[in-house]
């Protein structure tokens, strides 16, 4: 027995943990190498609540999809995607509308390989591999634009990916591009972690990830609500992501659970 996960290159370092299969780890799926599960290890040391806030951050996801869905938003744009688990943007955007159209991108390359088998079949729906960091590339790529249409409303969705950017890397410059593609109209959702609330626990966690090919770049409320400049902001704002139109449904965060934000803003 091999701790490989099915359908990953042959390439692929199993040593190197990545963030992505940390958190699929967390999430409890089965695409992750003993270096992820132990990195996942460290982060729960750290904060305990680890896997209640993965869940709530996907929670987020699914309570952002179905609301531009009711907005009339047909397209996506999900950079960052990680590895494919229960509750797929694809799922939910085309049990709503058979027609919807999603690009999932992500630079891990087993997130990639398994997305692109779940969506085998699926005219739909792509899945490609490219960094946040080269939006031009993302935004030119030959099968990201076969699939959306930017002169429609997109909705651009970077959930639990911008704190892997650095500031050296142009996070608002890579943002500033992407936007200026989307049609007036469009939404983007922004899910980014924070040091602010509980400062000790993410020096823990910042370390652990360190030794990673993404290290976190953990940014106040100020410094993510200019992720939005040219965006109206949609009610309750940047908030908590737990706190962002909750569900019912939705598992309770604990008092360590205020790691995210989340917002929602619209392209006037």
């Amino acid at each position: 027995m091999t701790d490989r996960p099915d359908l990953a290159p042959a390439d692929v370092d199993h040593n190197t943990a990545t963030v992505a299969r940390a958190y699929d780890y967390l999430l409890g799926g089965s695409h992750n190498f003993a270096a992820d599960r132990a990195l996942a290890r460290q982060m729960i040391a750290a904060v305990p609540d680890a896997k209640v806030q993965a869940r709530l951050n996907r929670a987020f996801l699914h309570r952002t999809t179905r609301y531009v869905l009711d907005q009339g938003i047909r397209q996506f744009l999900d950079i960052g995607s990680g590895i494919p688990t229960v509750g797929n943007v694809h799922e939910i955007a085309q049990k709503a509308d058979p027609d919807a159209r999603v690009a999932y991108v992500d630079i891990d390359p087993i997130a990639v390989a398994h997305s692109r088998q779940i969506l085998d079949g699926n005219p739909g729906a792509i899945a490609i591999r490219e960094d946040l960091s080269q939006p031009r590339a993302i935004l030119d790529h030959p099968a990201v634009a076969g699939l959306l249409d930017f002169d429609r409303p997109v909705a651009l969705l970077l959930v639990a990916v911008l704190h892997a950017v650095r500031d050296e890397l142009d996070p608002y410059g890579a943002l500033a591009t992407l936007k200026d593609r989307l049609a007036p109209g469009s939404y983007l959702v922004i899910g980014h972690g924070t040091h602010e609330r509980h400062p000790d626990e993410f020096q823990e966690v910042a370390a652990a990830i360190s030794r990673t090919a993404t290290p976190l770049a953990m940014r106040t409320h100020a410094e993510i609500l200019r992720f939005f400049d040219g965006f109206e902001i949609v009610e309750p704002g940047l908030v908590w992501a737990h706190e962002w139109h909750p569900d019912a449904s939705d598992e309770q965060p604990s008092e360590l659970s205020a790691f995210n934000y989340g917002g929602v803003g619209r392209k006037p």
